[in-house]
């Protein structure tokens, strides 16, 4: 067993659901810095981001492929079932960028002993965090 999941050359892609495809892409490229690699159609957006792939795609109804699922973004930011989480080598110097560059904390950088960790939302309210070990 080679140890890769099914085969060897397997990446992962996170995906978000976004109502507006054009400010998300705005958010991902300015605020995060995130690399745009290709849109499709108005309805999604494929970013890399620090080695990692991400697609954002407006919500949808049921296809062939997934009969009872709906895509849809949070309807509570404040209940939250999955972030995006960043390690960053100094989270104080990460924070003032992103904040400088127009995203709203929940709170300024805690320091807890083995990591320091601040939360911040996309403009759909998906959780984002940035944190040093």
């Amino acid at each position: 067993m080679s140890g890769e999941f099914p085969v060897d050359g397997v990446e992962v892609s996170q995906l978000l659901v976004v109502t507006d495809i054009v400010r998300s892409v705005a958010f991902y490229r300015d605020v995060l810095g995130a690399e745009l690699y290709r849109e499709y159609g108005g309805t999604s957006a494929v970013f890399r981001i620090a080695g990692a792939w991400l697609l954002l795609v407006t919500g949808g109804g049921p296809t062939e492929d997934k009969p009872t699922v709906t895509f849809a973004s949070p309807e509570d930011p404040d209940s939250v079932s999955h972030q995006l989480t960043m390690r960053v080598p100094d989270c104080r110097a990460a924070y003032d960028t992103l904040k400088s560059r127009g995203a709203v904390f929940l709170a300024p950088p805690k320091d807890w002993g083995h990591e320091v960790r601040a939360f911040f939302r996309d403009p759909d309210g998906h959780l984002l965090e940035i944190s040093e070990a």
